[in-house]
């Protein structure tokens, strides 16, 4: 027989491994510029400013505060939570590479701290703990490089598992709704707690998710809370940030995404073009997904095993999962080894190293992570198929597709006002995420757009679409005449800016004098050439929209909606008809361009007014 190894091995292995990823990834991540954490860092910058949440979440308006803060590169803000820049804020008066390894030296200590955490709920030793973490290699590397917040969210989550363990409740739920307020991951674990009928814990849960939205008010006031609750949120649920067709984003929603749901740019080519059968399968799943663990919650005294059963649930469901959030699966899978046979062993170890694993884009569109952690899913939930007796499961089951099927309704509505249900998609580019800020020009449409890096300005011109980089980022364009040339902001590094005047004719481009920026506020309402038309921006609910408007008889009439914005309007040249921008059917704030054109220039008839 095969001796097993002595804790002595384990530990060895533990700091050999632990030894390599300092030397390499952690290394790598102190020396290099910031990724994903010079978004985090802007943001608290701007808390200390006093900005408006709202705008945190328009990319152009971002990405201007990110060249004030000194950051070259394209970042967002979009989808996070309010409050997901408030750890970072008594750093953010710190240069942001000096700010990052404070970070990076602050996630080694939550990592460490989980470490011991999942050794006192579990019988695995630290050693075996911190082996099976690093052989998720891929998604710590991802997490350290990056300067993410799911190190810390993994943290919050355990120490919360190892209250409750512990008959500590109260700080439990606090740990819960701490999680919350930085990450939306933590939302469902308010049902696992009703679910096991812990109620101090849900008491203090929600107690601190009112503290945490008090805050929230009290930092940004409530009508950008609002805005966060009735416009990102909702999108962000629904996996609709930034391309919410790619598959390196492995999850349900994108998956039925890519299947189902037809755009010109971002998917061209689904396997059906039928949004219903989109908008009930993601209802209908998802809700599946989370309410189907329930029943071993409910109905089995295995506080770790439904535990690790509605972690992976919570997973499965997940709207948006990047390379960096797979090392949330570390407490469902330790949970899940702490009682595993051996053959359970290999499979659930093999199970999180895939996990860890770097994605190639070819292999990707297969969803390979997507179906491991359902593998999980289906292996934590075994153990609890007793409890899941046929008819209340099916009783379930039924309610769920009943209720799936009115959302449906209800989206199907809204997504026959959207623009590409009545108006002309134009500047199509395959891949392209974001295309802004129409100028009409005699000759075409010159628009800001983005590329791999930067924000590029582009011509559509019959149809051809030209591409013009320049040293910086691109930023709303506006067209001085109708012949041209364009102005634009230029901004470059070390906080650097220009106005630029650009002429696609000759291509050349020049420093405008007087040097200032293009005003950033889209006027509200903008008059036609012929002064007997006016293009109103307002919001509709937490969604901003455009309205028409006759001069003489004051009529109006709304000519976008949808469960989405538009904005950016400009008037062609012969005030019958407008380009805009939608992020309709995109990710929330990365739109595309339309054109509408009237009938008539007597009554500003739409082809299909609403």
């Amino acid at each position: 027989m095969t001796r097993p190894l002595s804790g002595r091995a384990y530990t060895a292995g533990a700091l050999l491994l632990g030894a390599f990823f300092l030397a390499t990834s952690f290394r790598h991540a102190w020396n290099r510029d910031a990724t994903d954490f010079r978004n985090y860092y802007t943001a608290a910058v701007l808390v200390r400013q006093s900005q408006p949440l709202r705008n945190y979440y328009d990319w152009t308006w971002f990405q201007r505060r990110m060249n004030k803060v000194g950051i070259q590169r394209l970042g967002s803000y979009v989808p996070q939570t309010p409050l997901a820049m408030i750890p970072l804020l008594p750093i953010s008066n710190l240069p942001i590479q000096t700010a990052k390894r404070l970070w990076l030296l602050a996630n080694l200590g939550f990592l460490g701290a989980t470490f011991w955490l999942l050794s006192r709920i579990t019988h695995l030793g630290i050693a075996k703990i911190a082996l099976l973490a690093f052989l998720g290699f891929g998604t710590l590397h991802f997490n350290f490089l990056f300067g993410q917040y799911y190190v810390l969210l993994l943290f919050l989550i355990t120490a919360a598992l190892y209250c409750l363990e512990r008959g500590e409740e109260t700080a439990g739920g606090v740990l819960f709704s701490t999680a919350f307020a930085l990450k939306l991951y933590g939302a469902p674990f308010l049902l696992y707690l009703v679910a096991k009928r812990r109620w101090r814990a849900v008491a203090a849960m929600v107690a601190s998710v009112i503290c945490f939205l008090s805050i929230a008010v009290a930092i940004f006031g409530w009508s950008d809370i609002l805005y966060f609750g009735g416009h990102i949120l909702p999108r962000a649920v629904a996996g609709e940030t930034i391309d919410p067709y790619h598959s390196l984003n492995n999850t349900l929603a994108t998956l039925l995404r890519r299947s189902f749901v037809m755009e010109p740019e971002l998917n061209p080519h689904p396997l059906w073009n039928a949004v219903g059968a989109f908008f009930f399968l993601r209802s209908f799943l998802t809700l599946l997904i989370l309410i189907l663990p329930l029943f071993a919650v409910i109905g089995s005294d295995d506080l770790k095993g439904s535990f690790a059963f509605f972690a992976l649930a919570i997973l499965l469901a997940s709207p948006n999962m990047g390379s960096y959030a797979y090392v949330l699966a570390l407490l469902p899978v330790a949970l899940l080894l702490d009682k595993a046979s051996p053959r359970a062993t290999v499979f659930l170890l093999l199970a999180y190293l895939l996990l860890g694993l770097p994605m190639n884009t070819r292999w990707s569109e297969f969803f390979p992570k997507l179906w491991l952690i359902l593998a999980l899913f289906l292996f934590s939930g075994w153990h609890f198929r007793h409890l899941m007796k046929p008819a209340p499961v099916v009783s379930v089951m039924s309610c769920v597709a009943l209720l799936s099927v009115v959302s449906t309704r209800f989206q199907l509505a809204a997504n026959l006002k959207e623009p590409e249900h009545n108006f002309e998609r134009i500047a199509i580019q395959p891949g392209t995420i974001f295309s802004s800020s129409p100028a009409v020009l005699t000759s075409g449409i010159a628009y800001q757009a983005m590329s791999k890096d930067h924000y590029v300005l582009r011509w559509l011109h019959g149809r051809a679409i030209e591409e013009f980089t320049f040293d910086g980022h691109v930023i709303d364009p506006v067209a001085e005449s109708a012949d041209g040339p364009i102005r634009f902001d230029l901004l470059l590094d070390n906080r650097r800016a220009s106005s630029m005047l650009f002429d696609v004719h000759t291509r050349r481009a020049v420093l405008a004098k007087p040097a200032k920026f293009v005003s950033q506020d889209q006027p509200e309402d903008l008059p036609s050439p012929d002064r007997q038309w006016i293009v109103t921006t307002k919001l509709v609910g937490s969604n901003t929209q455009l309205f028409l408007t006759n001069v003489g008889s004051s009529k109006t009439l709304q000519i976008t909606g949808g469960s989405c914005s538009s904005w950016s309007a400009v008037w062609e040249l012969d005030s019958k008809g407008i380009v805009f921008a939608s992020d309709c059917n995109r990710g929330v704030g990365c739109p595309a361009l339309y054109r509408a054109r009237f009938e008539n220039n007597q009554t500003a008839a739409l082809a299909k007014p609403f």
